[in-house]
């Protein structure tokens, strides 16, 4: 097990690692749309969206892999009425076949944001 760290991302809000790696695989801790150089996120879900799965990327590189080896994501919504805009941000971002997903509403996340992802991704990415 090794531990991965990017300061190209916002710290960790509690105790627990951006990221670890386990057995060819990058299991990434929840992000969030913070975006690291301003400390602010956008207002809409779809750009929180789009930075947040940006944030997952700069974690996925300091692994050494990239978006393409995502196969599993959660999608944590505070409102599930933004399910369409997600959607929208997340197929632009990533790219075909897409990872196996589960996305849920939850009544609200550690910050005052509207969207948290964790993803999990090979390493070698060939599979």
């Amino acid at each position: 097990m090794k531990e991965i760290t990017s300061d190209d991302v916002p710290d960790a809000l509690g105790p627990y690692s951006q990221a670890i790696v386990s057995d060819g695989t990058v299991h990434v801790s929840g992000k969030t749309g913070v975006d690291p150089e301003t400390g602010e996120a956008p207002d809409s879900v779809g750009a929180q969206t789009t930075q947040t799965l940006a944030n997952v990327e700069r974690i996925l590189k300091a692994a050494g892999t990239d978006a393409d080896a995502i196969f599993r994501s959660t999608v944590y919504l505070t409102d599930m009425d933004d399910y369409d805009e997600v959607n929208e941000a997340y197929r632009s971002y990533l790219s075909e076949p897409y990872p196996a997903r589960t996305c849920v509403e939850v009544s609200r996340l550690p910050a005052p944001l509207d969207v948290e992802i964790t993803v999990d991704a090979e390493l070698d990415g060939d599979e």
